[in-house]
């Protein structure tokens, strides 16, 4: 009984360690960002490519993410004083393209907003590493990967700030 409860008590033991750990930050910096093509409210095909040769904030959220929503005024903000300094593209997950519009309009979101359906979706979550919302990525303009931040985290400005000033 003893040695039952023992091995009881070091599994959960186990368990508890490998779920108390923080998910893996995503693709590794450094990494180029993997490219991919989604079409924008007026249907238009955008590349990530498009935008080599500037700073880009990737922002992958949903309008069913209550955090996602909580971070567009930060968004905004930085948007308003970054704007022409730094792309931002904001990448709809999970949504219905009626859904995704509503949002657009709804929270009146200035920057570039693509959609991707549910195909689309598969492989920009394998290629990107995708293990929450909102998550949002800087780019160099060499087109790789220099900060992956998973949830909400006004931190993700001072990294973007400090990145782009080459501080």
């Amino acid at each position: 009984m003893k040695k039952l409860l023992s091995l009881l008590l070091l599994t959960l033991a186990v368990s508890f360690g490998a779920c108390a750990q923080a998910p893996s930050p995503g693709i590794p910096d450094g990494t180029a960002a993997p490219n991919f093509t989604l079409p924008d409210a007026q249907g238009k095909e955008i590349s990530l490519s498009d935008l080599k040769g500037k700073w880009v904030v990737l922002d992958f959220w949903g309008s069913w993410c209550r955090w996602c929503i909580k971070g567009f005024p930060q968004m905004k903000e930085n948007y308003a004083k970054l704007g022409d300094k730094v792309a931002f593209v904001g990448v709809a997950c999970r949504d219905s393209k009626e859904n995704w519009l509503k949002a657009l309009d709804q929270y009146k979101l200035p920057w570039i907003n693509l959609w991707a359906n549910d195909d689309n979706l598969k492989k920009i979550s394998a290629d990107y590493s995708l293990r929450g919302f909102p998550t949002k990525l800087i780019i160099d303009p060499a087109g790789k990967v220099r900060n992956t931040t998973i949830g909400e985290d006004p931190a993700f400005y001072d990294t973007l700030n400090s990145l782009i000033s080459g501080k």
